[in-house]
């Protein structure tokens, strides 16, 4: 690990001032320590801004929450208000890493972590990611883990996040202070941005912008939440493919639904055309059949994650079943 400076900051003004200067913000340290290690990232200086007052989780005027940036993934998932009416949350943070670093791990955090892309990680091979103009070696080398929506000729890595993704479900925003305390609020969707020729921008945050909560519309009343995700083995692994469902049943048919996706993307993947088909539908398999194939219309694979294209129709296909309780087994 090279040398570096390090400071705390005593109110965002700080945090946000130290950043627009070229500071390199820490909170939890789970992402940003190893990348450190590894030389990937080599912070001149470091600003920790676990000093400021932001581990609050609090209910929003109109019924909704809102998520300080420092609370932790351990706090949300056991936070009593969002077991009971947002529980897809609560189900993807659990299904994250482990119970030590979830204890670590911060909201603001995990929304800003960068790619496990075996090339990103290793300073030996070219990633444009990481050294913008070197190349994309996972598109014709090992890529079982990386993306088949949204890529681009300069990168297919993928959004390791389990919480972005039922967060992308609930319709969550995200609150953003920057330099001379200027704020702005925008939906996730639109924090995150997909590769094209510049890979190196994992999202929309601008010099010297800290986050610093995640706000929560008003939960849907009687919604139905399911957050299934697919990996080499039970704990402490990404996601191979991994569904974020909240869906409103109303007279054995398909009220409303949103869905969002994990390990397909440079973000969590979401698509509305998916969602209009269901909508108003009463389940069966052949709808469920049909969503799959509007989700996978535009999919790309590279070789060792070809298999991503059956795996992700069967497990949309078992989330959509148990959502809407059909009863058909999966």
């Amino acid at each position: 690990m090279k040398p570096f400076d390090y400071n705390r900051a005593d109110n965002v003004s700080a945090a946000s001032k130290a950043a627009r200067d070229g500071a390199t913000i820490i909170a939890g340290g789970t992402n940003l320590l190893d990348l450190m290690k590894l030389e990937v990232m080599a912070p001149d200086i470091v600003i920790d801004i676990n000093r400021l007052d932001l581990d609050e989780i609090s209910r929003t005027d109109d019924g909704g929450l809102r998520i300080g940036a420092l609370v932790t993934n351990s706090d949300l998932a056991a936070n009593e208000i969002v077991r009971r009416e947002y529980e897809v949350l609560s189900r993807a943070l659990l299904a994250g890493a482990s119970g030590q670093l979830r204890n670590k791990a911060t909201t603001g955090g995990n929304l800003c972590q960068r790619t496990r892309c075996y090339y990103f990680y290793d300073t030996d091979m070219p990633c444009n990611k990481r050294d913008p103009g070197s190349g994309c070696h996972a598109r014709e080398g090992f890529n079982r883990i990386h993306a088949i929506l949204g890529t681009s000729d300069a990168c297919i890595a993928t959004h390791p996040s389990d919480m972005a993704v039922a967060m992308r479900a609930l319709g969550a925003k995200v609150h953003i202070e920057g330099p001379e305390e200027t704020q702005r609020t925008i939906a996730l969707e639109d924090f995150y941005r997909l590769p094209g020729d510049r890979p190196q921008d994992d999202n929309t945050l601008e010099p010297g912008e800290v986050i610093t909560a995640v706000i929560l519309p008003a939960p849907q009343k009687d919604a139905r939440h399911i957050y299934r995700k697919v990996r080499d083995r039970a704990s402490y692994a990404f996601a191979l493919v991994s569904v974020a469902a909240v869906a409103q049943m109303e007279d054995g048919k398909i009220a409303d639904i949103s869905l969002a996706f994990g390990g397909l993307a440079h973000m969590p993947w979401r698509d509305g055309a998916v969602e209009d088909l269901l909508k108003g539908q009463a389940p069966s398999d052949k709808l469920f059949t049909e969503a799959a194939e509007v989700l996978l219309k535009d999919a790309k694979t590279f070789g060792s994650n070809d298999f991503k294209i059956p795996l992700t129709r069967r497990t949309l296909k078992a989330v959509l079943r148990e959502v809407c309780s059909t009863g058909e087994t999966t």
